[in-house]
């Protein structure tokens, strides 16, 4: 399953449970982002033990993305049988405190730095 736009990419490898997102997503709300919600809730309906997101390669995202993962991590957090790992980049600035409040979300959310 992947989405593609002309700035971003995003896809999941059921294999490794892992939901990779990179470029820059600008997307106007929450109808254009349907699509990458389809991937996210897809993966949940997969009930793994454990879904990692990679964000290393998600140079920029806006507020409507920042919604639809933390909305994704809410999800996550109710199936109390999945755990997640967020991987991000120290070297991207919006990551460090949007990531962080991921947490918040979700306490037993891992963040691994990179």
């Amino acid at each position: 399953m992947e989405v593609k736009g002309e700035d971003y990419r995003v896809w999941y490898e059921q294999s490794e449970s892992t939901i990779y997102c990179q470029g820059s997503l600008r997307l106007a709300g929450t109808d254009e982002y349907a699509p990458i919600v389809q991937i996210f809730e897809h993966m949940i309906d997969q009930t793994p033990k454990m879904i990692v997101l990679d964000l290393c390669q998600l140079e920029f995202l806006n507020s409507s993305g920042i919604n639809v993962l933390s909305k994704f991590v809410i999800k996550v957090r109710q199936k109390e049988n999945i755990g997640i790992t967020v991987k991000g980049a120290e070297a991207i600035p919006w990551q460090g405190k949007s990531l962080k409040n991921l947490q918040r979300l979700m306490p037993s959310l891992k963040l691994e730095w990179q």
